[in-house]
């Protein structure tokens, strides 16, 4: 199916962090929120094989957990912006006019906006919770939804199996859902795959600075705050957090990589209403 093995890696590593995530409660070894002072900052051990942190905790069982909430996050930040930027944008690329125009002023105006530091104001403003992260980073999501399925609905609306639907006197709701958008489907898939790894970085740079998760609960971006403070005294505090996001953020580029090189309309896989 893909052309290179990178594609199929990262599929294998994205595979292995949702089986831990989902598994979180049976294969931790230890409670996540447990705390024992008395061995904080303890390195790597056969009980504790990625170490603990500053109160003690199991880093190990908190990667675990804290794999539930950037995957939960990418994927339903993502989910929400793909539904509304592609409605958005069928709506925009195929009646044109004033909603054309409307919608993308507004796009424009979202853009100017430098992604991250609005969605640290909004979570700000709304307080720090992992459903006002949702919404921060949705609010700006759906923008490059719309307007990559606007473009591609310019290019399609006026293709012949488009013309015909219309001269047989179909509905737009039915011309827009059967006949343009499974040709406009593909990019948006691969945007998706690219959208989670950004949101997952997004996720952990707002718990990072306190504005994610509530205090204590095992984030990654928290991990690595935490961790910033002991850096030098016990660096596997923040390694090993660090190397999660990676990893993560790795395999979905090599995935949407591959994705993008088979899907890709020019390669001849496109659809036909």
């Amino acid at each position: 199916m893909f052309r290179s093995i990178w594609p199929y890696i990262g599929a294998g590593i994205i595979l292995l962090f949702a089986i831990g995530a989902i598994l979180a409660p049976w294969l931790s070894p230890y409670d996540p929120y447990e705390i024992h002072l008395s061995e904080q900052l303890a390195g790597p051990s056969r009980a504790h094989p990625l170490g603990q942190d500053a109160n003690g905790s199991d880093i190990l069982s908190r990667l675990l957990y804290g794999a539930r909430i950037s995957l939960a996050v990418g994927l339903s930040v993502v989910a929400l912006t793909a539904v509304v930027g592609v409605l958005l944008g069928l709506v925009s690329g195929y009646y044109g006019g004033w909603i054309d125009t409307l919608l993308m002023r507004l796009v424009d105006i979202l853009l100017a906006f430098p992604g991250l530091l609005l969605a640290i104001a909004l979570v700000a403003v709304l307080g720090p919770s992992m459903r006002n992260v949702v919404i921060a980073l949705a609010v700006l999501g759906w923008v490059s939804f719309a307007r990559l399925v606007r473009g591609q609905v310019l290019s399609v609306r006026e293709r012949e199996f488009v013309l015909a639907a219309r001269t047989s006197g179909q509905s737009d709701l039915r011309i827009m859902v059967v006949h343009i958008l499974p040709n406009v489907l593909s990019p948006v898939i691969v945007q998706a795959t690219f959208g989670i790894a950004g949101v997952i970085i997004s996720e952990s740079s707002l718990s990072f600075l306190g504005l994610g998760a509530p205090p204590g609960t095992p984030s990654w971006g928290a991990m690595l705050s935490q961790g910033k403070q002991v850096l030098l005294d016990a660096p596997h505090v923040s390694i090993f957090p660090g190397l999660a996001i990676m990893l993560v953020v790795l395999a979905f580029n090599f995935v949407g990589d591959g994705l993008r090189d088979r899907l890709d309309p020019r390669g001849g896989s496109g659809r036909r209403g």
